[in-house]
């Protein structure tokens, strides 16, 4: 029991630190890693779909999305910290 909850833990453990991905939505996730769905990003995150942050093909739900709210579409770096599948944002830049 106790190995099943150290290893839990450590899956679920935050990672502090910085990376450079995408801005897209919700409903296009990781198909949104590149520069060309910018417009397609805007739209969705307009229609109701919430940002999120895409490295690769891994999506990050943002748990503070105004903070990205002037970069959908983009790329860029974000300092912060990743705790399972979602992201706290500490700063954003371009």
């Amino acid at each position: 029991m106790l190995l099943v909850l150290f290893f839990s833990a450590v899956a679920f453990a935050a990672d502090k630190g910085t990376w450079t991905g995408y801005i897209s939505d919700a409903h296009c996730g990781a198909k949104g890693n590149n520069p060309g769905h910018a417009d397609c990003a805007k739209k969705c995150v307009k229609e109701g779909y919430a940002p999120v942050f895409v490295i690769g093909d891994k999506v990050y739900t943002i748990n503070n999305p105004k903070k990205v709210s002037k970069y959908i579409g983009d790329k860029v770096t974000i300092t912060g910290t990743i705790t399972g599948d979602a992201i706290d944002i500490d700063k954003v830049s371009k």
